[in-house]
């Protein structure tokens, strides 16, 4: 056996392996949206950002005068493939991109993410405002994927006003 063909028989199995992985983490990323948060009437995406943040819980009394933590709301950057910060996430629930357009959004349909204990819900929303032109000028909805923590606190809160910030990781994709 030539030398030449001996190290392409080695590499083989590095290749091999490369190519599974890569294919896995292809099929990963791509998982699609529950068929309940696919809008029918949803054109295009427009944007597919990954974000990083803390969903921000504060201590309040329920309906029957007891402390409980509510959602407060997100604080998210949210980047592109190239890791380039695109949007801000802030309460609202509201998106203002790097280029001025901004979007505000209603909850229309939600799922539990079954796959990630401790995470929060996916989402289908529906722009309900848009401001600026640029990135966001042209979204009608939004769907907040593959979450991964952001959970309110298992621990009860104590005191009326107290905050809690649970980091979370998500995918957005901004549909027109």
């Amino acid at each position: 056996m030539s030398r030449a063909h001996d190290k392409t028989r080695r590499a083989s199995p590095l290749a091999l392996v490369l190519g599974l992985l890569l294919a896995s983490c292809a099929t990963t990323s791509q998982r699609p949206a529950p068929p309940s948060l696919q809008p029918a009437d949803a054109q295009q995406t427009i944007a597919s950002l990954s974000a990083t943040g803390v969903q921000v819980y504060v201590c309040k009394r329920d309906q029957n005068s007891q402390l409980a933590w509510a959602l407060k709301g997100p604080q998210a950057d949210l980047y592109d493939s190239s890791h380039k910060l695109v949007v801000k996430h802030y309460a609202g629930p509201t998106w203002e991109a790097t280029d001025g357009s901004k979007i505000t959004g209603k909850v229309l349909q939600q799922a539990a993410n079954t796959a990630e204990a401790g995470s929060i819900a996916l989402l289908l929303l529906q722009a309900t405002s848009t401001g600026g032109p640029g990135l966001l000028a042209s979204v009608r909805y939004v769907q907040r994927l593959k979450t991964q923590g952001g959970a309110a606190p298992a621990e009860p809160c104590t005191q009326e006003g107290q905050e809690s910030r649970v980091p979370y990781r998500a995918n957005y994709v901004f549909l027109g």
